[in-house]
């Protein structure tokens, strides 16, 4: 009986294998092509900044102030806090200062 088990052994292994070898080939392919493709995005954005660079085209912010439009007013007001913002005044009061009948 040792032959047989061997035997099964080695067909396992086999049929684990013929199953294993093509799809880490495959995976390992999409791994190299997704890098490959990565390069070229890499090098068609660095030759975008070169030309960019060559040309003498600069981005820059500058600091200008934001102009208010014509129909809005001087100041902004202040509106009040939401009411859901609020401190609770249950937990904030002071002992002397919470309500009558109401539980602590």
């Amino acid at each position: 009986m040792g032959a047989s088990k061997q035997m099964a052994f080695a067909l396992a292994c086999t049929v684990v294998a013929s199953a294993l070898i093509p799809g880490l080939a495959g995976y390992v392919l999409a791994r190299l092509e997704a890098i490959e493709s990565a390069e070229r995005s890499l090098r068609a954005l660095e030759a975008r900044l070169e030309a960019r660079e060559a040309r003498g085209v600069r981005t820059v912010s500058l600091p200008i102030r934001c102009l208010r439009p014509p129909g809005a007013p001087k100041q902004l007001q202040r509106q009040p806090p939401a009411a859901a913002l609020q401190p609770d005044e249950r937990r904030t009061a002071r002992p002397a200062e919470r309500a009558p009948g109401r539980p602590e």
